[in-house]
């Protein structure tokens, strides 16, 4: 039999306007930018430039109702200003900048598609109409890098079944081999040997081209893994003519769709939102202006709710009005209030960050920077972890050594010899120097790093410095070999 019972518990939950404000706080300053934008065209109530707005303000702790009595010397008829098909002034300002400043945004051309590149170099080939429309779908399975992923087997099944064209895996390889002839050279191979061999047999015949050709056909796996002793030995030649031929393989192209230059270009611009200078030694933190935009709220749409709040007979698309009014400019001061709040937040938590990485920030030596978490930060401000973590995860500072992701003053802790807190950043760093340092022909493995490191005085395990050697993006030490 079922027990039917009632619980009481608290929960705590966040409201639609906190869970905003926590947005606005993530958003970077180019995004932050777009957000002003779209609130200031969708809502009419809030306007760009500066205005003593101290005295507006107090004028409205009691008239947001429908039942208000203020009066104003003018009669405002809100169904013709609604209605009006006059462009508004806001939409015809550009946020944060004076009108005679020149666009300095470089244009881009939209140039064609890689696609298209191959397509019209198709057109070239004197192919009958059942081979140009299998050859234009093969040149559509080209991915960005150039490879064309699939088996031909596959190939054949979607000309079938997406295109109704009926061919054979011989008729589709022939076709290939058109594919290949295109550029840039080695586009449309299946694997990465195949579209090193295709590059080298389409360049001018030498002997270092010719060893590097065997090489990749019948020794392949080898190459890969670095085993040039065993190369040596198969082929039967010398130190300096393998290092002739990998350095005609070392000079191909492993994407050659990369390499297309007509695919429009994206360029991503850092706008940093804080800026640290030193003067004087001491450390100087400043917010980037764009986050501190000059906001006010419309008088004209104050005046409009007085206008309708003093109607003693209020019909309801009048009551309609007022309530749409209301919520604009509720909205409104809620919008400028949070620009304030977020400003704030962003000050104090970086206020806080600059200081605990003072050493670090007067020198640029990132074997000063403190292990810090996002814990350490939010203790020290007093704010919530995640207010911590979504400034520091997509800010960026301008500082004397660089701009840098706020993030990266964030690094975990591990003990030395003495016992003492060290950053893994300075471990890493270290890391770094000895393995850009090492013997490129007997390059340091694992365990030797870690050996090494324990001489310093870091006692760090051999898994611990594979895990940060593949954080900093090396390859173990036998990809890192070399013939000098």
């Amino acid at each position: 039999m079922l027990k039917q019972s009632l619980q009481q518990k608290l929960q705590q939950k966040l409201s639609p306007q906190q869970i905003q404000l926590m947005k606005l706080i993530q958003l970077p300053t180019q995004a932050f930018e777009q957000k002003l934008a779209q609130e200031i065209e969708e809502n009419p109530a809030l306007e760009f430039g500066k205005e003593n707005s101290e005295e507006f303000e107090n004028s409205q702790q009691d008239e947001y109702d429908e039942t208000g009595t203020e009066t104003i010397e003018t009669d405002i008829n809100i169904d013709d200003y609604l209605s009006d098909d006059e462009i508004p002034s806001y939409k015809l300002q550009t946020s944060n900048y004076s009108s005679d400043e020149e666009d300095s945004r470089i244009p881009y051309s939209g140039g064609i598609t890689f696609n298209q590149h191959l397509i019209n170099q198709l057109n070239t080939f004197s192919l009958e109409p059942h081979e140009a429309q299998i050859a234009e779908f093969m040149v559509g399975c080209i991915d960005d890098n150039g490879y064309i992923r699939r088996t031909l087997e596959d190939i054949v099944d979607d000309l079938a079944f997406s295109e109704n064209i009926y061919t054979s895996e011989n008729e589709v390889e022939k076709i290939l081999g058109i594919i290949h002839q295109l550029d840039p050279a080695g586009v449309g191979a299946r694997t990465l040997k195949e579209c090193l061999l295709i590059q080298l047999r389409r360049k001018p015949e030498t002997e270092e081209r010719a060893l590097a050709i065997d090489i990749l056909s019948s020794s392949f796996e080898q190459f890969v893994k670095k085993h040039y002793q065993k190369l040596a030995h198969k082929f039967n030649i010398s130190k300096e003519e393998l290092k002739g031929a990998i350095k005609e393989i070392e000079r191909l192209n492993p994407k050659p769709g990369g390499s297309f230059g007509g695919n429009q270009t994206m360029v991503e611009h850092i706008v940093p939102d804080f800026t640290i200078r030193i003067t004087d030694g001491e450390l100087e933190l400043s917010l980037n202006a764009r986050n501190a935009p000059d906001l006010h709220i419309s008088r004209e749409y104050d005046n409009m709710l007085k206008g309708y709040s003093e109607a003693k007979d209020k019909s309801k698309s009048q009551k309609d009005a007022i309530m749409f009014i209301k919520q604009k400019l509720d909205a409104a001061k809620w919008f400028i209030d949070a620009i304030k709040q977020r400003q704030q937040t962003l000050m104090i938590t970086m206020s806080a960050i600059v200081n605990y990485q003072k050493e670090y920030l007067l020198t640029g030596d990132e074997r000063k920077l403190r292990p810090m978490v996002l814990k350490d930060i939010a203790d020290e401000i007093k704010m919530d972890v995640s207010t911590v973590s979504r400034v520091a995860n997509s800010k960026y500072v301008d500082t004397p050594y660089g701009t840098k992701l706020v993030k990266e003053f964030f690094s975990e802790s591990m003990k030395n010899e003495q016992g003492e807190d060290v950053s893994t950043r300075e471990i890493k760093k270290i890391l770094q120097t000895e393995i850009e340092n090492e013997d490129k022909t007997k390059p340091l493995t694992d365990e030797k790093l870690s050996k090494l490191l324990k001489e310093r005085g870091y006692l760090i395990a051999r898994r611990t410095v594979a895990k940060y050697r593949e954080q900093l993006d090396i390859p173990v030490a036998r990809l890192r070999k070399k013939i000098l």
